[in-house]
């Protein structure tokens, strides 16, 4: 149900462990009408992954001045998360379909936002994906070669 709507509703955890490391992956919802459990799960986080849309209107209506992008953000830096890596979704919906430029531009913005709220934006991996169709998300992706 969540695929089809779009969005996460309530908190999902997966774990693994590396050579180094004992991982926890917290997906939380990022739409306003569950901030409750948003808040819930990136209070308990190390790292955060902020989901940026790259559809046109969609990254902007994020990055407003009330935005949810700038929110989460916020909400992330305020409690305590240090670690941020920004996906850049839907790049397969970019005119035209993964569009560097597009990723550029969304790049340059949240960097710019980012920082101001206290994140370095030199130690924060941008990483342009398609969630729908999997680009970049398990292994690098031929449509987005740059």
């Amino acid at each position: 149900a969540e695929r089809e709507r779009g969005i996460t509703i309530d908190i999902a955890l997966w774990k693994f462990e590396t050579a180094k490391y004992y991982v926890t992956i917290i997906d939380a919802p990022g739409h306003r009408d569950f901030i409750k459990n948003m808040i819930t799960g990136t209070s308990q986080a190390d790292c955060a992954v902020l989901i940026v849309a790259a559809g046109t209107g969609e990254f902007e209506a994020g990055i407003s001045k009330n935005g949810q992008t700038r929110e989460h953000a916020l909400l992330a830096f305020t409690l305590g998360v240090k670690q941020l890596i920004v996906g850049v979704n839907k790049m397969d919906s970019t005119e035209p379909p993964y569009n560097e430029a597009r990723f550029e531009e969304i790049k340059k913005e949240v960097s710019s936002y980012i920082k101001k709220i206290g994140y370095n934006p030199a130690a924060v991996a941008f990483v342009p994906i398609s969630g729908w169709h999997g680009d970049n998300m398990l292994e690098p992706s031929t449509k987005m070669p740059w």
